[in-house]
């Protein structure tokens, strides 16, 4: 995909680099030179010394041609600005993140598409650390409503050797939880889970689950005999 990142601080430096591993085409705005060339320098993406309020700003960033557009910029008024210069260009998905939810509808009349709340994804994380530190988030999908998982199974757990439909057909895990990938670290292996696949010691499994279901699925995962 062709993505315009609007705004090189903490987050969008990171978010640019996962996006150049995963190997799309990237163009980051940021109105420090400094900053600009950091990001060349380590990931090399191209990068636009400008602001991403200004519409000749964002045709040079190739708007004309890009997928998605992330308005990562730290004031509100700034997003909402790229957001409807976006808009006007034609740029199909318009992603932003959002520190004061007074801004949401601001946000929605502005033609984002999906909106990234900062202090949510904050206090979700803080509450998986405390009350699942056997857990990682991965990432989300569909606008929260779902997670993907990490779990790793400890030794003597009560699901090693269980194959992937003997643990989704008992009761006491969760139905609508799905596995969507095994690391075996030992060996470097990932899996894209069958039925049939047994649970190893030491596997890390991958699921997609709701907020509300994946403690259950944990339990059930690392239970030890």
């Amino acid at each position: 995909m062709y993505i315009i990142i609007a705004g090189a601080g903490i987050i969008g430096h990171e978010v640019t680099k996962v996006l150049v591993a995963s190997k799309h085409d990237i163009v980051v705005i940021d109105k420090d030179p400094r900053v600009c060339e950091s990001i060349y320098a380590e990931t090399g993406a191209l990068t636009i010394n400008g602001n991403a309020t200004d519409i000749h700003t964002l045709e040079k960033a190739g708007a004309i041609k890009a997928d998605v557009i992330l308005c990562l910029m730290r004031e509100a008024a700034d997003n909402i600005a790229c957001a409807l210069l976006a808009k006007s260009l034609g740029i199909p998905r318009i992603v932003a993140r959002l520190r004061n939810p007074r801004y949401a509808e601001a946000y929605m009349l502005a033609g984002v598409t999906t909106i990234v709340r900062m202090s949510d994804l904050l206090v979700n994380q803080i509450i998986m650390e405390v009350e699942q530190p056997k857990v990682k988030k991965v990432t989300t999908l569909g606008g929260g409503k779902a997670q993907v998982y990490a779990v790793k199974v400890p030794k003597s757990a009560q699901s090693i050797g269980m194959k992937i439909r003997e643990i989704t057909e008992k009761r006491r895990f969760p139905r609508d939880v799905v596995f969507v990938g095994i690391y075996r670290e030992d060996t470097g292996d990932f899996l894209i889970p069958r039925g049939s696949n047994v649970v190893e010691e030491g596997d890390t499994v991958f699921l997609i689950s709701k907020s509300q279901d994946i403690k259950k699925a944990t339990d059930f995962l690392t239970k030890t005999r």
